[in-house]
């Protein structure tokens, strides 16, 4: 006997590249009838991602929006929403966060028309933003009307779990990347690295940070865990920032007065040569002070890189194991990053050893996985309706 197929409706903020292979893959499942709605195409004052239309293979639009920004605070807004799913008529919703204002018209379209609703959430328990009382206090209303809850790992589990939510309607669908992309690029990457090397005016040897260069992001950390190596590492070795921000003119300042040592800034790299920056570097480092997760773990770990992170990113409890495929540091100690980079650039044999267990790893870490985790939040919501 056929399972029913369920309208699903997922809501999410801009088509990341990351997510295109996930919602493929949640496509592909027969139990659902997949329709993902955008709240913007991207978010271009943040991320200089290239959008790969050419890739979808989903039914999707894009609403409508309008954004705001002052500082750190930013407001989304759309139009078009409700319209949508009046039209659409989903049996359950997944929506990507709750501090969009699409994400409570979302809520109570849901509420009005008893739909099941999923609240797809990265946020743990280390983030450091500091919340108003009357902004936990909408958080806390909104949690409690959800009817189940889809996290990427343990990190963001626990975070829910202690916000009252109850274990048994908490799902994991595991945070993903395109491994066998990232792994067939860095096979790629490999045969032609010295063309690459140039290309990119890498040093022969380096350590590897890629995001936004911000210092929520740890990148003076780093700066100064690279600056306490001895001189005959840093004479070999040499530090890549890949990514740019509002950081970059202050580190590449820093940054000239170490000596010996090289610092290179190659700027935001796309999908493409992302990949070749893992291939060719002996480790990553992120060493953040506030993660929900943290992707480009995933991705360097998919081009089979050890892995140094701080203990407050949200992927370090499900992707690195301490003294396994990387170190785990405490947050802001510099002493301890230097020590544990010092390790891997001694070590041939340890980066290799290290480089294996991330492949294995992140097998499990797949748009698949994710996916399965979505479809299981989806199909199973309707059986404990409210």
């Amino acid at each position: 006997m056929s399972k029913m197929i369920r309208r699903l409706v997922l809501i999410t903020e801009i088509i990341a590249p990351y997510r295109i292979p996930v919602f493929n893959a949640l496509a592909r499942r027969p139990e659902l009838d997949l329709h993902v709605i955008f709240l913007a195409e991207t978010d271009e004052a943040l991320r200089q991602w290239r959008v790969y239309m050419d890739e979808i293979h989903f039914s999707y639009q894009i609403l409508p929006s309008w954004r705001w920004r002052a500082g750190k605070h930013n407001l989304l807004m759309n139009r078009g929403l409700l319209p949508a799913l009046n039209k659409l008529k989903p049996q359950v919703i997944i929506c990507g966060g709750y501090s969009y204002v699409a994400s409570w018209e979302a809520l109570l379209w849901a509420r009005r028309y008893r739909v099941e609703f999923v609240l797809w959430s990265e946020s743990n328990g280390y983030d450091t933003r500091k919340q108003r009382p009357w902004v936990e206090a909408l958080k806390t209303y909104f949690l409690r009307r959800c009817d189940r809850f889809v996290v990427p790992g343990k990190a963001s589990f626990e975070y829910l779990r202690l916000l009252g939510s109850p274990s048994a309607r908490i799902l994991t669908a595991p945070n993903a990347v395109h491994n066998s992309w990232f792994r067939a690029a860095a096979e790629n990457a490999t045969l032609h690295a010295h063309e690459l090397r140039q290309k990119l005016r890498l040093p022969s040897r380096f350590i590897l940070f890629v995001g936004r260069l911000v210092p929520e992001k740890g990148v003076f950390d780093l700066l100064a865990a690279y600056a306490k190596l001895d001189s005959g590492v840093r004479s070999e070795v040499g530090l890549v920032f890949a990514g740019d921000g509002i950081s970059r003119a202050e580190l590449t300042k820093r940054a000239a007065q170490i000596t010996p040592g090289v610092v290179c800034f190659p700027g935001f790299a796309q999908r493409e040569d992302l990949a070749a920056l893992y291939t060719l570097a002996d480790l990553l480092v992120l060493p953040t002070h506030s993660d929900p997760w943290g992707l480009v773990v995933n991705e360097a770990m998919a081009c089979g890189l050890p892995i140094i992170v701080s203990s407050v990113a949200g992927c370090s409890a499900d992707l690195v194991e301490n003294g396994w495929n990387g170190y785990v540091v405490p947050l802001q100690d510099s002493e301890k990053l230097s020590a544990a980079i010092d390790s891997l650039v001694r070590h041939p044999e340890l980066r290799q050893q290290m480089s294996a267990r991330s492949l294995e790893r992140i097998r499990i870490f797949s748009p698949e996985a994710c996916a399965e985790g979505l479809a299981a939040a989806a199909t199973f919501a309707g059986k404990e309706a409210r």
